[in-house]
This record gives structure tokens, C-alpha cells and sequence, in this order.
């Protein structure tokens, strides 16, 4: 790729890291790539509702939307774009039709995290003078890398002669597990018959491309708030039911859930909060927990026994337990063909050193809802994930990415793109043989 192209996408990727939003509340992040998504000119242009319906949506947050929005505007986020996002409904899909040929998907998130940014000097974006510009959030996970690629994908694409359809889902939500769902039963995610997802990073250096995710496992996200009554600690504790003890059952409980013969099964309590002052009873408790599968059965499993156990810690005690399952995503492996395909593209990408076909991800993602969805329609998926050196690890305050890797991720996409438009349809049969051989560029 030439020195002009290189700089336009590092130029687009820090502004993006500039403003990073959290889930729901992706307002001028969703604005800006419309910006960019018009400037390249597609045949439909969906945004918010009209990507998906918003009854669909998992982990909708309950506080105020609204500052959120007018940071958006005070950036420039078009009004129009804000009130078609109203009530966090943000993210867009943009579709090219260029005539006979598959339909292939390309998934890229595009949500920050609750994270405050490092403001030491040594920390390129500080350096560099692209470090978060919003108080206690940044992109710690690479997310403003997706969409710079969705974006440039976009357009190669676009400028090239491709015959088939590209649909480029630009989701929010994911660090919440809230906007793969939505997305996937959309009728932008019908009838397509190839899935790409993609990741920078995860602990694969520059250089480095691995051609699909195996074992990523099934996970929820469950939020229990207990309901006891107070009392005076003093004069009068057996008059109250005390929601902090019943929650320290329950956390203590989760931990001893029996794990599963059948595979790997995980659960934690992340987040916990109760009390009003020492001489009072606790008469409300609150925390958020999750539960992990190495398959959808098992993750249901370790859903329910959560659930059961918060709640008879609480009957236990004397107290009421609201049990609310706000998102989960369900196990969806790559498939072999495809990552086969892609492997023998990246091995042809100028800066790719080494091509893994499979590695095992042990993490979640609801990617896996697009995926699931294409998959159970017939096609084929894969979530690839296009290396970088990283000075510390995802979900950090130092987090940063290789810029070099902006290059690698685009023209992996593009030339898999092009590669299965002409190789279309994809024998089923074709890709066993070499599906998990280790690929060194």
C-alpha cells in the first residue's frame, strides 16, 4: 500500500480514537462514519433502526443518554443523524450491489470502554496528540482499527471491479454483548453466503495473521439486584433481613457452582455493592456477574445455576432477588473453508511474516451471532484476527496498536473479498486437509 493511502488510514484511526463512546452511546462515533460511508458512496445506507429493530437490542443502558448526545453534537455529529439515534440506537450497515455474485458480510464493532486513557508521555497517543478526548473512556481494544478497516474495505472495494454483494456491518455494543443479536436477525444478515469478523491484535504481533478463531466460548452477562429490610445494627439487627449478607452467600456460593464434565466452564462475579453506613442493616445489594460455556449448553448451565444460587442466597436470608440476564452470545466456530481461503491469501500479503489457519481464542465475542446466522442459513464465517505489537494487553490504559497493522488488516479483507468472489461457491470438502496446518510467509 502507498505512503498517501498508509497516512489516510492512520489520519482516519486517530481521529476515531479521539472520541471513543461506550455501548449504546456510540452518537458521533455511528455520525462520523456515516460522514465517511457518504463520501464513498454505497447503494444503501442503513443507521440505527433502520439496521436492526431496537426490541432486539441486548444491555441498553438505564442512565442518561442525553450528555452523551450533546457531545456528539458539540463535535458536529449531524442533527438529523442524532434524532434517527434517539434512545441509543446507534451503529450502521452500508451495502454495495455490483451485480451477479455472493454475498458476503464483514462484521467490524466500532464501541469503547469505561477505561481513563494513560496520560504519560511515553504513551504514543499522548505523544502524538490523538489521546481520548472524553474523560474516562478510550478505545482499549482496538475498535477504532475495525472500523478503519470496515471504512477502506468499503471503498477498495467500491473502486474495484467486484461483482457480487458486500454488506458491512459496523455494530455497537459489543463490549456488552449488546449488538450482535440485533444485527444478526436483521434482514441485512439474510441470505448471505460468506461471514468475515475480524480482531487486531490478541496477542498476535504485527506481522502475524490467524485465518479463523476455534473454541471461542458461549457467555452471559447477569445482573442481580437483593432486596432485604433495615434495621438499627445496634438496637435492633434481628428486626432486619440483611440483603450484604445474603449477596456474600451468593457470590460465595457462585464460586462452588460445580463445574461441568462435559468442557470448560466459567463464572465470576465482577462487580459488587451494598450498604448505606456501618450501623445499618442492608436492605439492598447489587452485583453484576457472568457465566462462560465452551459451548451454548454449557453456558446455559452455569446461567442457571447462577441464577438459582443468587436466588436462594437470598430466600435464604430472608430477602428478595431479582435475577436479570442483560446479553449473552452464543459458540460459533470458524469455519474450515474459509479459514483455509484466507489462509492462503495472507500468506501473498506483502508485511504478513507468518499465517496461522487456527487458533484457539478462549475469550467471547457476539460476533458469533452474525456468525450463527450465516452458518444456520447455509454459508460459511470466520473471525479472523490480523496481528499487532501492542505495548500492554487489551482492556488497558496503555493499550496501543502497531500502525503498520492497518495496511495488513485491509488488504487481508479485501484480497479474502476478492478471492471468494471468484472461487464462488466454496466446496465444502475443499479446505479439510490443510484446515489446522501451520503456515509460515
Amino acid at each position: 500500500m502507498n505512503e498517501p493511502i498508509r497516512d489516510r488510514l492512520v489520519s482516519l484511526r486517530r481521529s476515531l480514537h479521539r472520541h471513543p463512546e461506550p455501548a449504546w452511546r456510540e452518537f458521533y462515533t455511528t455520525a462520523r462514519i456515516v460522514e465517511e460511508i457518504r463520501a464513498i458512496g454505497v447503494d444503501e445506507l442503513a443507521v440505527g433502526p433502520d439496521a436492526y429493530d431496537p426490541a432486539d437490542r441486548m444491555a441498553v443502558p438505564d442512565g442518561d443518554l442525553e450528555p452523551w448526545v450533546r457531545r456528539a453534537r458539540d463535535r458536529g455529529a449531524d442533527d438529523g443523524l442524532l434524532e434517527r439515534m434517539t434512545g441509543g440506537n446507534t451503529g450502521a450497515v452500508a451495502v454495495l450491489e455490483r451485480g451477479e455474485g455472493p454475498a458476503i458480510g464483514l462484521r467490524v464493532d466500532i464501541d469503547g470502554l469505561f477505561i481513563e486513557e494513560s496520560a504519560d508521555e511515553t504513551h504514543d497517543p499522548v505523544a502524538e496528540g490523538f489521546r481520548s478526548q472524553i474523560d474516562g473512556t478510550m478505545h482499549a481494544c482496538g475498535h477504532d482499527v475495525h472500523m478503519t478497516w470496515g471504512l477502506a474495505v468499503l471503498e477498495a472495494i467500491k473502486e474495484s471491479d467486484f461483482s457480487g454483494r458486500l454488506v458491512v456491518f459496523f455494530q455497537p455494543a459489543e463490549e456488552t454483548s449488546g449488538g450482535g443479536c440485533p444485527m444478526a436477525k436483521s434482514d441485512f444478515a439474510a441470505d448471505l453466503d460468506y461471514l468475515l469478523a475480524v480482531h487486531v491484535g490478541l496477542d498476535h504481533p504485527t506481522g502475524e495473521v490467524v485465518a479463523g478463531i476455534e473454541k471461542p466460548l458461549a457467555m452471559c452477562h447477569v445482573d442481580a439486584t437483593i432486596e432485604g429490610t433495615s434495621a438499627h445494627a445496634g438496637k435492633a439487627p434481628n428486626e432486619g433481613d440483611n440483603a450484604m449478607h445474603a449477596m456474600g452467600t451468593a457470590i460465595e456460593n457462585a464460586y462452588g457452582i460445580p463445574r461441568h464434565s462435559d468442557g470448560m466452564t466459567r463464572v465470576n462475579i465482577g462487580y459488587a455493592e451494598a450498604g448505606s453506613a456501618s450501623n445499618v442493616i442492608a436492605e439492598r445489594a447489587h452485583m453484576e456477574a457472568e457465566a462462560r460455556g465452551e459451548t451454548t449448553e454449557l453456558m446455559e448451565y452455569m446461567k442457571n445455576r447462577l441464577k438459582r444460587t443468587v436466588r436462594s442466597a437470598a430466600t435464604m436470608h430472608g430477602c428478595r432477588a431479582d435475577v436479570d440476564v442483560v446479553s449473552e452470545s452464543p459458540r460459533a466456530d470458524s469455519d474450515p473453508e474459509l479459514q483455509a481461503l484466507v489462509s492462503e491469501v495472507a500468506t501473498d500479503v506483502p508485511g504478513i511474516e507468518r499465517v496461522l489457519p487456527a487458533a484457539d481464542f478462549g475469550a467471547s465475542e457476539d460476533a458469533t451471532f452474525l456468525m450463527d446466522r450465516v452458518q444456520q442459513d447455509g454459508g460459511l464465517a470466520t473471525y479472523l484476527i490480523v496481528g499487532t505489537d501492542h505495548p500492554t494487553s487489551h482492556h488497558t490504559p496503555t493499550f496501543d496498536v502497531d500502525e503498520d497493522s492497518l495496511e495488513h488488516g485491509v488488504d487481508v479483507l479485501v484480497e479474502s473479498i476478492r478471492e471468494l468472489e471468484h472461487r464462488h461457491p466454496v466446496p465444502r470438502a475443499e479446505a479439510e486437509d490443510g484446515a489446522h496446518a501451520e503456515v509460515d510467509g
